[in-house]
């Protein structure tokens, strides 16, 4: 048994908010300064009291429409997600009890930037098993929340936004191969050091990055990855028909590119309109490639994400 791709959707809310935007808000920069260090020149930025499973809600609602699926029919939600709406219960069961849908196991999956490509190869090993049937994966972030709009090294890069894709158990391949990683030790060069206890705010609260750390892990270990999961299906990368890397800096993604071989004209970026929006970003750009037509029947598209934790993650999908 093996798992299809069957639909797609995604969400932006609000209009787009641009560099000369957050310039004019106070921050301290410029477009220039934003674009040639990440090729961002927009984001969305979710209204105050908006979350992650509303999002979340009108990408799945997009996905289940062009898969022909009615919500009640899934028997498995999964949302990565890094800032969910509560503790708990998880955004997952918030989505799913918004959907109208009863009975479907459901569960959030934590892995930041790679959290999506975490979420996919979970639920891909569910249908393998013959366990379930039709499954919904969502990756949806307000990650504004989490931002110090203090701190240009990192407020200009994220954005909100959800992306969502609907698996279905077939007899052809859909889910080539996928992978997962991490390395616990790298936690130190992006993450959010702060919780919540007893009611109050212990540690910082804040997204914290070392850029340059970062930029040198991502590119390794997304050429790294691709290429794991290109052997695992015994395809070559040259047989890649489009790279979807996770869509955090233009640089990361063109370092990658070139470092696979692959093409330029092969890789997607989406980067530039909607700036990082975590485990939302590779579904995204995903689902804009299906509804544009650049993805065709037949073709080979290798999705791929890398966050804090260390997480990365990938998988082969054939369309």
């Amino acid at each position: 048994m093996y798992a299809r791709i069957i639909g797609t959707g995604s969400y932006l809310p609000g209009n787009p908010v641009s560099n000369n935007d957050l310039a004019a808000r106070g921050i301290d920069t410029n477009d220039e300064w934003i674009v040639t260090r990440t090729g961002i020149r927009n984001r969305h930025l979710a209204s105050p009291g908006t979350t992650s499973s509303e999002l979340g809600l009108i990408a799945a609602q997009k996905a289940l429409e062009m898969a022909g699926v009615a919500a009640a029919d899934l028997d498995l939600i999964v949302v990565a997600t890094s800032t969910p709406d509560f503790i708990f219960p998880s955004t997952a069961c918030l989505i799913q009890a918004k959907l109208g849908n009863k009975g479907a196991a459901a569960f959030d999956v934590q892995a930041v930037c790679a959290g999506f490509t975490y979420a996919l190869g979970i639920a891909e090993k569910f249908i393998a098993s013959g366990s379930h049937r039709k499954a919904l994966v969502i990756g949806a972030e307000v990650f504004s929340r989490i931002l110090d709009w203090n701190d240009r090294g990192t407020c200009v890069l994220f954005g909100d936004g959800a992306g969502a894709v609907v698996l279905e158990a077939s007899d052809r391949p859909g889910i080539l191969a996928t992978a997962m990683h991490a390395d616990g030790s790298q936690s130190g060069i992006l993450n959010v050091p702060g919780q919540i206890c007893a009611g109050q705010i212990v540690g910082d609260p804040f997204l914290r990055m070392d850029g340059q750390s970062v930029f040198k892990f991502a590119v390794r270990v997304l050429a790294d990855i691709a290429e794991e999961v290109c052997q695992i299906a015994g395809l070559g990368t040259a047989e890649v028909d489009w790279l979807i890397p996770h869509q955090a800096n233009v640089r990361i993604i063109e370092a990658t590119g070139r470092k696979l071989g692959i093409d330029r004209g092969k890789v997607i970026v989406t980067v530039d309109r909607h700036g990082n929006t975590s485990a939302a970003s590779v579904p995204l750009a995903l689902d804009e490639a299906v509804r544009d037509g650049r993805i065709q029947s037949g073709q080979n598209v290798l999705v791929e994400g890398v966050g804090g934790g260390f997480t990365w993650g990938a998988a082969l999908l054939k369309f």
